[in-house]
């Protein structure tokens, strides 16, 4: 446990001269009773149950002053609550490098099932989408909370040309906010490496255009929602994906991304011939640094299952410190009713 205001705590060490107040005051009142009464009589009147019971609505009272004092402390205690990540967004590529069978018994068969695996240990409150991107990127399956739905889309995908990372963002972005127009900054672009800068420069204008419309938030702090972005290869077309995950980052939301395949690459089949294919782990690792979140390499079946239960634990259960001031001061109000109540009841006053 911590505390936000612990300088508050130093009152504590007002207790123990409180204690030793409670019993100077007790020890004169002793005095003044013996001296109207002989002490045969005193020690008749007092039995050792009523001598013990008389202090405890004192004590309770104690115990309530230090609850206060805590309470004012405020105090933080780090729980396990439901997370309130309520929308995911799945990313997969799609594209025909995905064939390749360094994951066996392929990257994309692999990711199937994966993937199948996270939507149904997912909590029934959370609402996932399916975004498909290869040469282009489309919405495949809304946000919805109906599993077999999402696990049809997921078996119905199909390969395509070309590998269009940032795209794959933009949708992404587009379905958790369908009322920023973001679809618009998701346009061709040619794949000439001269060009690279003008595209980056076209997306960062258009970025700026958005800006006005909305505040920019810090990465990472949207708690509704995040994307996790599946791709085996590096962008080939499309939008730069570190100019797109900038967008994600100014609307705080995460895109945690992973990399398919091992990192010597794998052979893939093209219309009978077989070419050699890797992937650009820096990108991806940028894509979620700059998002504030984490990159994932899955080299096979079960590294990729393990990627996908860790990354469902993320949003199933999170620790959140939480100030439990409330709770003390609480306790605190209690023990003082009790101790009046019982004071009332046991000496028909408030001691």
């Amino acid at each position: 446990m911590s505390f936000l205001w612990p300088q508050t705590l130093g009152l504590l060490v007002a207790v123990p001269a409180l204690i030793g107040i409670y019993f100077w005051i007790l020890r004169r009142k002793i005095r003044t009773a013996v001296a109207f009464t002989s002490i045969g009589l005193a020690r008749q009147a007092q039995s050792r149950r009523s001598r013990i019971r008389r202090h405890i609505p004192p004590l309770l009272l104690l115990f309530a002053l230090i609850a206060l004092i805590v309470a004012g402390a405020r105090p933080q205690a780090t729980v396990t609550l439901p997370t309130e990540q309520r929308t995911i967004i799945l990313a997969l590529d799609v594209s025909r490098s995905m064939r390749a069978t360094d994951v066996e018994p392929s990257r994309i068969a692999a990711a199937r099932e994966a993937a199948k695996g996270f939507v149904q240990e997912q909590p029934e409150d959370v609402r996932i989408g399916i975004v498909a991107f290869a040469g282009s990127a489309s919405v495949v399956q809304r946000p919805t909370r109906e599993r077999a739905d999402l696990i049809s889309a997921i078996e119905q995908l199909e390969l395509q040309s070309h590998t269009a990372i940032g795209s794959g963002i933009i949708v992404s972005l587009a379905t958790l906010f369908p009322d920023d127009g973001l679809e618009a900054l998701d346009r061709p672009f040619g794949r000439m490496p001269e060009r690279q800068e003008t595209r980056g420069a076209a997306i960062d204008d258009e970025r700026k255009m958005k800006k006005k419309e909305f505040v920019a938030v810090a990465p990472g702090s949207y708690r509704h929602g995040a994307i996790i972005l599946l791709t085996d290869g590096r962008r080939t077309i499309g939008p730069d994906p570190r100019e797109t995950a900038k967008l994600a980052a100014e609307r705080g939301v995460k895109v945690y991304t992973v990399g398919f395949g091992n990192a010597d690459g794998g052979m893939a089949d093209f219309d009978g011939y077989s070419i050699f294919m890797r992937f650009d782990e820096e990108t991806l690792k940028a894509v979620a640094q700059i998002t504030a979140a984490e990159y994932f390499r899955a080299g096979s079946a079960a590294e990729l299952k393990k990627v996908y239960e860790g990354l469902n634990s993320r949003y199933v259960l999170e620790r959140h410190p939480t100030e439990v001031s409330a709770l003390f001061a609480a306790v605190a109000a209690l023990l003082t009713t009790v101790a009046g109540a019982l004071s009332m009841l046991l000496f028909g006053r408030l001691t």
